[in-house]
């Protein structure tokens, strides 16, 4: 059966208005998706109705607003397919995730001898962490080399890497956000337990494209943003395997997150508030509720198998362009093409697309020194969402067809 992007594309207001005199053609949800009505309206009538600060509070509208925040938790512990809600941390999104557990983790658990070992496709917020608590722990941080422009990394050296060096803990990304491909976690973290190494997977390009169940894929840490799900910015969820959260110290402190404070001393509360400092994103926790929801309706493996075709399909138009230079394996590849058309700046390819009412992003999408492993300075990058249609690829394609033209060999 035909997927029904156009039936969908009517439940974001935002893709419906033109750009420059062009209609919008929206390819960078890479960097974040759009919000159907249902998220929107939501947030506004929760701030209409029911916003209160969370917690400890026992007038009416601090009891509802308590009730959608861990409502929410309850639902984000069930899109990873979780154990308990008591598993689930929010915080502002990816990056503040993985600090969290570069902090808490990091400090409590490594020292000179281990290893934090990650992969050279890593985007920033999976690498500057690791390099901080490095330095600050005596650790070393080591890589594991991807092969080309395909992404590709020998996986089958995990074995010999857990044997020769003392690696305490594995970070890795699921979808790379500049190459596309998909490593494959279950099989990844599965290796990793069987050495007793711990790992943390960055789901922030997979968690609203693929079906996800962490107790399946065995991780011990799982990251996300929730403006990259069709949920509200500033909001986002660590899962964390409720045994290793448990032995954890907070890396942030204040209200909330504490049961008793003396003038000497102050005790955590147990379970996920510990983690969250201070009076919460409540807002942006209702809007993901809801968001999340609205992605189970329409199933992850329809927008999984989506992506993949949209994905495949510009890959193929894309390399009929002259000069071109694709990233990232030519198939089985999540729904983003990054990408240099000859000597062409992606700044300037993106700039004239624009023009046309075309929308992506151009430049190093926060992998710098895979970039320069490359030797590139930057690439355009064109990432489609179920909404997306095929003939917005066409478009993409014609306008940079003309980009061609207009710039030269």
């Amino acid at each position: 059966m035909e997927f029904p992007a156009t039936t969908y594309r009517a439940d974001f207001p935002i893709l419906d208005q033109q750009v420059n005199g062009f209609p919008l053609v929206y390819l960078d949800n890479a960097a974040s998706t759009q919000h159907p009505n249902c998220v929107i309206d939501e947030i506004a009538r929760y701030y209409r109705e029911d916003h209160a600060n969370v917690h400890r509070g026992l007038h009416e509208l601090s009891t509802r607003a308590t009730k959608l925040y861990e409502a929410a938790r309850v639902l984000a512990s069930a899109f990873l397919g979780a154990a308990s809600p008591d598993s689930i941390i929010f915080t502002r999104g990816t990056t503040e995730g993985i600090n969290l557990v570069a902090s808490s983790w990091g400090d409590a658990h490594l020292g000179p001898g281990d290893t934090i070992l990650i992969t050279e496709m890593e985007h920033h917020a999976n690498l500057i962490p690791w390099q901080v608590i490095a330095r600050k722990t005596g650790a070393s941080l080591r890589y594991l080399p991807i092969e080309g422009d395909t992404g590709h990394v020998d996986w089958s050296v995990l074995e010999r890497r857990f044997q020769e060096d003392r690696v305490r803990i594995l970070a890795f990304t699921h979808i790379s956000n500049s190459l596309g491909c998909i490593n494959p976690v279950k099989e990844i973290c599965s290796t990793a337990r069987r050495h007793g190494v711990v790992t943390l997977v960055d789901a922030a390009q997979s968690a609203g494209h693929t079906p996800i169940d962490v107790q399946e894929l065995q991780c011990d840490f799982l990251v996300f943003s929730g403006h990259k799900c069709c949920g509200p910015t500033g909001i986002g969820v660590l899962y964390g395997r409720p045994e290793i959260l448990a032995d954890l110290e907070p890396y942030q402190f204040g209200g909330e997150m504490i049961s008793r404070v003396t003038f000497e001393s102050a005790e955590w509360k147990s379970g996920p508030h510990r983690f969250e400092a201070g009076t919460p994103h409540i807002a942006g926790a209702v809007g993901l509720a809801v968001a999340l929801d609205y992605l189970e309706k329409i199933g992850r493996p329809a927008i999984e198998a989506r992506d993949h075709h949209l994905g495949q399909l510009a890959y193929e138009r894309l390399a009929t362009l002259p000069g071109i230079r694709i990233l990232g394996p030519v198939n089985e590849r999540a729904g983003l093409v990054s990408f240099q058309v000859g000597t062409i700046h992606a700044h300037d390819l993106v700039a004239y697309a624009n023009q046309f009412g075309v929308a992506m992003r151009g430049g190093h999408h926060c992998n710098q020194p895979l970039m320069r492993k490359l030797g590139l300075q930057a690439t355009a990058r064109a990432s489609f969402y179920f909404y997306n249609t095929e003939s917005e690829i066409d478009q993409l394609v014609a306008v940079l067809r003309d980009a061609v033209r207009y710039f030269g060999p």
